[in-house]
């Protein structure tokens, strides 16, 4: 068992962003990366709106930027995954192993909901780590189709956020799944480079705030595909198709870029049990667009009428930042900035 001063618990801009600062703060920062390390820019091509590449940047490029710069300062990455945390005691319990391989292939395997009957099993091992503090930065994982090359094709005409793509896709042809605000915003950012927009939508009318439903309506370069959903891809450098059943007839359709908007999971289940979640179950901090961030504000307000350590969860010494707290923006720049606000919040607290 090693003691540390923080632990970083994933490595998306806000978890490298955090350790940066950490490891300047001479806090001895461990940052452990988990399986996909870099978090979701990992899938991205090209990053042409992060400020200081004005020539844009390669998505897993720009993270092994962060990864030199958080290294360079003295942040020690460690290259697991936590399976198990117990905050119920300061030092911080964190497991890095299993007890056996059967219940290694359960936690690679079982559902998020499955989890805390493998938990109870990690934790009657004794704990890899222990630190005085811990940063949350998980981040959140896009839902899928879990169709045949949909990750081989993801960053090559497959995309997650239209937001940041939807330049590279000029006078393209270019389809969007779902049917909530997000994919009614993805449409309307893609409408802005192209005539050739349309939504994919497997029911018969969208789950959408009415007003966005009516920008989609009243924008002639979008089209709308009832009754519709995604059942095949193809292509091999890059996407050039996408096969689609409408109202039981299948067809394909000839794609330049498919964009899906079925909605994100924060990665929070290690967490269940040990801090507050939302009922989506993103990490509550003073900062969450919620009620229940709302109270948690109200419950640390300081004599000057501050919110005091905005970024801390329910849990005193325990932080969050990034996509694992942020249903709203969910861009790199905003995770970088959320950790190392972070840091700093960890930091006071650390020195009080």
């Amino acid at each position: 068992m090693k003691k540390i001063e923080l632990a970083i618990i994933g490595s998306g801009p806000a978890g490298y962003s955090a350790a940066i600062y950490a490891s300047r703060a001479l806090l001895n920062p461990h940052l452990f990366s988990g399986t996909e390390v870099g978090g979701q820019l990992m899938y991205t091509t090209e990053v042409e709106n992060f400020p200081g590449f004005p020539e844009g940047i390669m998505g897993p490029q720009l993270m092994q930027n962060f990864a030199d710069q958080a290294q360079k300062f003295g942040t020690k990455i460690v290259f697991e995954t936590v399976t198990a945390v117990d905050f119920s005691l300061n030092p911080f319990k964190i497991w890095t192993e299993f007890p056996n391989t059967e219940i290694r292939k359960k936690f690679e395997t079982s559902s998020p909901s499955e989890y805390a009957t493998i938990a109870d099993q990690i934790k009657k091992t004794d704990p890899s780590f222990v630190a005085k503090a811990v940063i949350i930065s998980t981040g959140a994982k896009a839902m899928r189709l879990d169709l045949e090359g949909e990750q081989r094709l993801m960053g090559r005409g497959i995309s997650t956020c239209a937001v940041c793509d939807a330049a590279f896709f000029k006078n393209k042809k270019v389809y969007v799944v779902g049917g909530g605000d997000s994919a009614m915003e993805d449409a309307l950012a893609l409408a802005k480079f192209t005539d050739q927009v349309s939504i994919i939508h497997r029911r018969d009318s969208f789950r959408a705030s009415k007003i966005m439903q009516q920008r989609i309506f009243d924008n002639k370069k979008i089209q709308v595909l009832w009754n519709s959903e995604v059942t095949g891809l193809k292509g091999e450098q890059k996407l050039e198709q996408i096969e689609i059943k409408i109202k039981g007839e299948t067809q394909n359709l000839p794609a330049d870029g498919l964009f899906l908007a079925i909605g994100h999971k924060p990665v929070t289940h290690i967490f269940q049990n040990e801090i507050l979640l939302d009922n989506n179950g993103y990490a509550i901090t003073a900062q969450s667009n919620s009620l229940q961030g709302l109270e948690l504000a109200r419950k640390r307000i300081d004599k000057k009428g501050l919110v005091e350590l905005p970024t801390m969860t329910s849990v005193e010494g325990v932080f969050a930042a990034g996509d694992v707290v942020d249903l709203r923006y969910r861009q790199a720049i905003t995770a970088a900035g959320m950790g190392a606000a972070a840091t700093l919040d960890a930091e006071a607290w650390l020195n009080e």
